[in-house]
């Protein structure tokens, strides 16, 4: 996958990053698109220095986005970490190359920020996502756990 552009998200990308979220078994069961709360929290994403809206484009087409939170610790003697959500490359993107060059983009700017970890979360039932990763160096050391308020 050559000629991608990745990029901080801008606001007029909400309605296509929406789009990438719920085109997939488990979005589409927790996506709406046209939600207005998709607005507030970008404009909260956007308005925080420690998270990081990314999205990647293919010949002016948004073809993938994830989400970047930066985090301070204590623990690692006082290490921060970068932590990858909402990973999603569009359907006819993926096994283009484009979600590696997307991860090494991640590890670059982890880097740049002076974190010392990179971790995410994929859901169990994700196993090429699971692969993907593992590819990549990422190990499963942890359990997740997550709990609805």
């Amino acid at each position: 996958m050559s000629g991608a552009v990745f990029r901080a998200a801008t606001a007029a990308d909400v309605p296509a990053i929406v789009a990438l979220l719920a085109d997939d078994v488990l979005g589409a069961a927790r996506e709406n698109p046209g939600d207005p709360a998709y607005d507030a929290a970008f404009a909260a994403i956007a308005a925080d220095t420690n998270q990081l809206l990314a999205v990647a484009e293919v010949g002016g087409r948004l073809v993938g986005c994830l989400q970047l939170t930066f985090i301070p610790g204590i623990s690692h003697r006082g290490a921060w970490r970068g932590q990858v959500e909402s990973v999603r490359i569009a359907a006819d993107q993926r096994g283009s190359g484009l979600g590696r060059q997307m991860m090494d983009w991640v590890m670059e700017q982890c880097r740049a920020r002076g974190c010392r970890l990179v971790q995410l979360t994929t859901d169990k039932s994700r196993g090429d996502a699971k692969r993907f990763y593992e590819s990549l160096g990422f190990v499963a050391s942890h359990e997740g756990m997550k709990r609805k308020t």
